[in-house]
């Protein structure tokens, strides 16, 4: 999976920023802040990074069990997608 075209991870005075630029800023009306590790994952899911690899991702990064990486993966793509954030890989 992948962020969609038209979202960008800046940082603005110290927070990780999530803005829609171009045709998306038409019609996402919002802005969203991450906290560390969902910056880390959304960098990740702009190269294409499954589901697997995320949770790999954040075993190798941070100090946290298998199983509270996996949760933590499946509910930050769950509230990606309710915001309609993603896209298959290759698209």
């Amino acid at each position: 999976m992948k962020i969609k075209e038209g979202f960008l991870l800046k940082t603005v005075a110290g927070r990780n920023i999530v803005v829609p630029v171009g045709a998306a800023s038409l019609d996402f009306n919002a802005m969203i802040t991450l906290n560390d590790t969902g910056a880390f994952l959304w960098k990740r899911l702009e190269s294409g990074a499954s589901e697997d690899e995320l949770v790999s991702a954040l075993l190798d990064e941070y100090d946290v069990d298998a199983a509270r990486a996996s949760d933590s993966v499946a509910r930050f793509i769950g509230e990606l997608e309710k915001a309609d954030l993603l896209q298959e890989a290759g698209k």
